[in-house]
């Protein structure tokens, strides 16, 4: 073989492999080139799902931030319904005790309820003797019918008259004053307890007063509601 022939030989083998090599270049770089956009695709779709997942996060937190602002609000509304349905009730029970301190002052019908209380307290105690106390200002009175009131309970109960004795060392608070509002007070009306203190019956017109609207409270307040979110 001369020289020639070898040196054309030679050179296709060169070509050959120059060709190869650049095909493999090719498919090594396009290869490359795919494992890059499936890695930035999936890496693309990490960070997808982790704003998703914050945003979601922060949806619930707003969700929940806002159920929480509006249980308060609600909340406070309600408390707000409840302080003025209160004030009302205090405003209706000053009303009412502005009328029971008129109802004292009436000497001749408060005397006659003087002695019905009385009667009522012997009819709850049913004892043979019993301690009464009143207001200071209400003895006169109170004394005036302590006869006629033993006499009735006698005449109800079919027994003898009971002893009533009035304690003049303890007195009920007096009527409720302007000057002395934070001062105890005492509407009017008795409170009658067996000999030994062992049984109390308190018949004042405050406790009786209390008593009425502590029945009533419901539908008082029932008929406030209204009134509130008129």
């Amino acid at each position: 073989m001369d020289e020639g022939n070898v040196a054309q030989q030679l050179k296709q083998m060169t070509d050959f492999i120059r060709l190869e090599a650049v095909e493999k270049a090719f498919e090594i770089e396009a290869a490359a080139a795919e494992e890059f956009q499936i890695e930035k695709l999936q890496l693309v779709e990490v960070e997808k799902k982790k704003i998703r997942q914050e945003y979601e996060k922060k949806e619930k937190q707003v969700a929940i931030k806002k159920k929480i602002e509006y249980s308060m609000q609600l909340n406070a509304s309600r408390i707000e319904v409840l302080q003025a349905q209160d004030d009302l009730v205090k405003s209706m029970m000053d009303s009412a005790r502005k009328e029971l301190l008129y109802q004292s002052r009436d000497h001749q019908s408060y005397k006659k309820l003087l002695r019905i209380l009385i009667v009522q307290s012997l009819l709850r105690l049913k004892e043979s003797a019993v301690i009464l106390r009143c207001r200071k200002e209400d003895l006169e009175l109170v004394e005036s019918v302590l006869e006629s009131a033993r006499n009735e309970y006698a005449e109800k109960e079919n027994v003898y008259p009971p002893e009533i004795m009035v304690d003049r060392h303890v007195y009920l608070p007096p009527a409720p004053s302007h000057y002395k509002e934070h001062d105890l007070s005492c509407s009017g009306g008795v409170v009658l307890a067996s000999r030994d203190g062992k049984i109390v019956f308190e018949n004042t017109l405050d406790a009786r007063l209390e008593v009425v609207f502590r029945k009533k409270l419901p539908e008082i307040r029932r008929s406030l509601i209204g009134q509130v979110a008129a």
